[in-house]
């Protein structure tokens, strides 16, 4: 046989034997790539403007609730029934202040929730409206207390909101809403008797009291909202204002502008004096840089808007609800 016939055979045979065990033997399973982890998908509730308006239009509704009013006196009994409906615990922190040749009687509201949480954050707006209006056209009005449908109802309507979305999605995280009572009641120039409400919740905290952070809110229902970043809160709280514009960034709302504002004095200065990191969410030019709104008559529900509350309501809700403990 020719040499290279048989080395042909030999192959064949070979080739032929190595197919028949590859076909009879089973195959090697081949490698699975490791199951990757479930992206969790956090769950966040809508917030309305349109609810949030409401809850604005109820509070004027009372008329001027500046402290030791007849609209400050039963839009307190409101304030605590509502939240009542929404939290674990409501407190009435009642206190007493001295004004301009009168005593005060003041009412911080605070509601918890998921109250047993130790991770825990605040947030935060003033109930009481301005015993004057120092800013109106009208020289003979000045001496009245106003509305403050932008200036007082405002942040409270947005928490308010926030607080049933609370109750019918629990977060996370523990939460806390504080209604200070007395922000607005001094003199222009005389900050000692601004604040008070605040003040005196800073003071009074338990020193175990401790919340990674604060919010507060602050004239957020102007009809032409434009929120720059308060500059005592950039001082106090960088990362916490880098936090919320960042989550205003990421949902579209070019209403939070990256840029400088002014300082403003104001309830978060209280809470930062005490290690509670706190910025300010406020639009300050009410409507515009003219201010010709702020402490006037013209503070009413027509110059606010359901959309302005629903942005800065979506912003702080996205916040709350992507805080884990």
């Amino acid at each position: 046989m020719n040499p290279s016939l048989k080395r042909n055979r030999l192959l064949l045979i070979v080739v032929g034997f190595l197919a028949g065990c590859s076909a009879d033997s089973p195959k090697p399973e081949s490698p699975q790539p490791p199951p990757t982890a479930e992206k969790s998908v956090i769950s966040i509730p809508q917030f309305s403007g349109t609810r949030a308006f409401e809850y604005l239009v109820k509070q004027t509704q009372f008329g001027p609730r500046n402290p030791n009013s007849p609209g400050h006196a039963a839009c307190v009994i409101w304030l605590e029934h509502t939240l009542r409906q929404f939290a674990d615990e409501v407190e009435l922190q009642k206190f007493k202040a001295q004004g301009y040749n009168e005593t005060l009687a003041l009412t911080n509201i605070i509601a918890r929730f998921n109250s047993q949480a130790t991770s825990r954050i605040l947030l935060a707006a003033h109930w009481d409206t301005r015993p004057r209006a120092e800013h109106d056209e009208d020289k003979s009005r000045r001496n009245e207390p106003i509305i403050g449908a932008n200036d007082g109802a405002s942040g409270v309507a947005v928490l308010l909101e926030i607080a049933s979305l609370l109750k019918s999605q629990p977060p996370a995280i523990g939460v806390d809403i504080v209604l200070f009572d007395g922000e607005d009641y001094g003199y222009e120039g005389d900050l000692s008797k601004y604040f008070l409400g605040s003040r005196y919740f800073a003071n009074t905290k338990p020193a175990d009291y401790n919340p990674r952070f604060g919010i507060l809110l602050d004239m957020v229902g102007d009809t032409y909202l434009e929120i720059p970043k308060e500059l005592n809160s950039m001082k106090y709280a960088p990362d916490i204002l880098n936090l919320v514009w960042s989550k205003a960034k990421e949902l579209g709302y070019t209403q939070f502008v990256d840029e400088p504002g002014e300082e403003i004095n104001d309830d978060h200065l209280q809470l930062n004096m005490v290690g509670i990191k706190t910025i300010n969410i406020i639009d300050f030019n009410y409507p515009d840089p003219s201010h010709r709104f702020w402490h006037t008559h013209q503070d009413v529900p027509e110059h606010c808007s359901p959309e302005s509350l629903e942005v800065v309501g979506t912003v702080v809700t996205h916040v709350v609800y992507t805080q884990q403990p």
